[in-house]
């Protein structure tokens, strides 16, 4: 092999490497203490809650939020979940029990099941797990069981569900993951 080919061959190396990183963000959100509580986290499609309608077990239970974003309740029929509060669910819920069917309805609800995170690439076993709150992107790839050899352990692509673009992140050990997101494991070129 010739010196000129190695040095191109580097060369490529190289641009790939920078082209596939791009900017790195390293501050944000996602290195914050999670101080975000459930109370104000937006429903989507994969979420399951719980409704408990007070004296009434036949009109409580658990419901998913179906990929149209609503969630079918006993005798009111569905109730939009995508993009509300859980307190605003269970309001909306109240709303329409008590339009001709319950007096004075009281309703309480919660998250039993977050929406799965993806993760994928240099991961042992690349799939969907579930989400907990607090979840870090270490904890993700622990659940993945580990980084591959080839795994780059220092930067690392995140894309929230409905976004069209990942962001590349610096791996730290506060980096935090949200519902629905795919993060992207690359390969290290050197």
């Amino acid at each position: 092999m010739s010196l000129r080919t190695i040095a191109l061959s580097a060369l490529f190396l190289l641009v790939s490497a920078c082209a596939s990183t791009g900017t790195v963000v390293s501050t944000g959100d996602r290195y914050a203490p999670t101080t975000a509580e459930v109370s104000d986290y937006e429903l989507d499609t994969g979420d399951k809650i719980r409704l408990t309608v007070y004296n009434e077990a036949a009109l409580s239970g658990e419901f998913n939020v179906k990929p149209d974003g609503m969630v079918s309740l006993p005798l009111i029929g569905n109730i939009l979940a995508r993009g509300q509060t859980i307190d605003a669910v269970a309001r909306a819920a109240e709303a329409r029990f008590a339009d001709g069917y319950l007096r004075t309805p009281q309703v309480a609800a919660e998250v039993v099941e977050f929406r799965p995170f993806f993760i994928l690439g240099e991961v042992a076993t690349p799939g969907s797990y579930p989400y907990s709150v607090g979840l870090t992107v270490n904890d993700a790839v622990a659940l993945a069981k580990g980084f591959t050899p080839r795994a780059n352990k220092d930067v690392i692509g995140i894309r929230r569900k409905g976004a069209t673009e990942e962001i590349n992140y610096a791996l730290t050990p506060n980096l935090h993951v949200y519902p629905g997101d795919t993060i992207l494991i690359g390969e290290r070129f050197f």
